[in-house]
C-alpha cells in the first residue's frame, strides 16, 4: 500500500467524490444532522457553515499525541464552526462563533504545503465533519503542489457514512474523540441525542478503512485508528462503557488516549448554575480511575506522553 495511501488514488476517482461531495452539499447531508439546506447558495443550518470551508488558524502543533507532534510538530487546520453544539467546548469561538476566515480550495492546498515545508509530520484536519467537500475540493491543488505527509482526520466522531467513504483511501489515521456512550447525557450537553450511535458505527468504518494504528520507526503514526476519549466530570460509567465496547468490537489492540483535559469552558462558565455537574475540573482520582478502566477492559495501547528525543534535545535549549 503507498504512503500516504492518497498516492494510490486515481485522479479521476478524486474528481468523482469531489462531485459527489459537492452534490451533498446542495441538499446537505454532509454529517448526520441532514439539514437539506443549499450550501452551495450558501444556505446555513446547524453548523453555519456555508459554501466555503472557514479555517481559524493552522499551524505545527506540539500538544498533540507524541505520534503525530513528533520533534516538529503536527500540521494542524483548525476548521471553524461545528455540527455539536458542545456546553463545555474549549474552543468555543472556533467552533460556536466562527472564528476565522473562509478560504478556497487552493488557499487551503497552499496552507497544507506550507506546514509541509515548515517540517510538519502530518497535515491535521481538526473539525471536518461538516466541511468533507471543501478538503475533497482543495486535495488536487495539495496533491499537484507536492503534498506527501499522511492525512489525520480528527473529529469528534459525528461523522456521516457517507461523508467518512468519501475519504476511504485519502486519510492515513482518523482520529475520533468518543466524549459520551449515554444518549441522555448526549443530547444534554453536546445537543445531539444520536451521537453515542453514531460515534459507534464512524469508529466501525474507521476501523475498517485503516485498521490498527501502525508507527514507524521514529514512533511516528503511520496509518490506523487513534480513538481519544475526553473523561468527563461525574461520568465515569460512560467512561467504562466506551472503553468496553472498543476492546470488544474494535479490538484490544485499538490505541486510546483517555485524556484527562477537561476544564469547565463555554456555557458551562456563562451558565454555571444550569450546568453544575460540569462546572469543575476533572480530579486526578477520576482520571486514575479512567486509566483503570481501560486496563480492566482489556486495552493495551493506552497512550502515554513520552516526548520524543529530538524533541526533548529542542526543549533543552529554548
Amino acid at each position: 500500500m503507498p504512503h500516504p495511501v492518497y498516492l494510490g488514488l486515481p485522479r479521476a476517482e478524486l474528481s468523482r467524490r469531489i462531485d459527489e461531495g459537492l452534490r451533498a452539499l446542495e441538499s446537505c447531508r454532509v454529517c448526520p444532522r441532514d439539514c437539506d439546506v443549499n450550501r452551495l447558495r450558501d444556505e446555513t443550518a446547524i453548523c453555519r457553515a456555508g459554501r466555503r470551508a472557514r479555517v481559524s488558524s493552522y499551524f505545527p502543533h506540539f500538544g498533540e499525541e507524541d505520534c503525530l507532534r513528533g520533534w516538529n510538530g503536527s500540521g494542524t487546520i483548525f476548521f471553524g464552526w461545528c455540527n455539536l453544539r458542545c456546553v463545555f467546548c474549549q474552543n468555543w469561538e472556533t467552533s460556536q462563533e466562527g472564528a476565522g476566515e473562509e478560504v478556497s480550495p487552493p488557499d487551503l492546498a497552499a496552507m497544507m504545503l506550507e506546514l509541509q515545508a515548515r517540517g510538519c509530520h502530518n497535515i491535521n484536519f481538526v473539525t471536518p465533519e461538516h466541511v468533507v467537500p471543501q478538503i475533497l475540493e482543495a486535495l488536487p491543488y495539495a496533491f499537484e503542489g507536492g503534498l506527501r505527509l499522511p492525512i489525520v482526520y480528527n473529529t469528534s466522531g459525528y461523522d456521516s457514512l457517507h461523508s467518512l467513504a468519501l475519504m476511504d483511501g485519502i486519510v492515513d489515521i482518523y482520529m475520533p474523540d468518543f466524549k459520551y456512550w449515554d444518549t441522555h447525557r448526549a443530547a444534554r450537553y453536546l445537543k445531539a441525542k444520536d451521537y453515542p450511535e453514531v460515534v459507534r458505527a464512524a469508529v466501525r468504518e474507521m476501523q475498517r478503512q485503516v485498521g490498527a494504528l501502525q508507527l514507524d520507526d521514529d514512533g511516528l503514526a503511520r496509518r490506523g485508528l487513534l480513538v481519544r476519549h475526553l473523561v468527563m466530570p461525574g461520568a465515569l460509567d460512560d467512561t467504562a462503557a466506551i472503553l468496553e465496547w472498543l476492546a470488544s468490537a474494535i479490538g484490544p489492540d485499538t490505541y486510546v488516549n483517555v485524556m484527562d483535559q477537561y476544564r469547565p469552558e463555554g456555557s458551562v462558565l456563562r451558565q454555571p448554575d444550569k450546568y453544575a455537574e460540569l462546572a469543575r475540573r476533572l480530579t486526578l482520582e477520576e482520571h486514575e480511575a479512567a486509566l483503570e478502566r481501560a486496563r480492566q477492559a482489556g486495552l493495551g495501547r493506552i497512550d502515554v506522553r513520552l516526548p520524543h528525543p529530538r524533541l526533548r534535545r529542542r526543549l533543552l535549549v529554548m
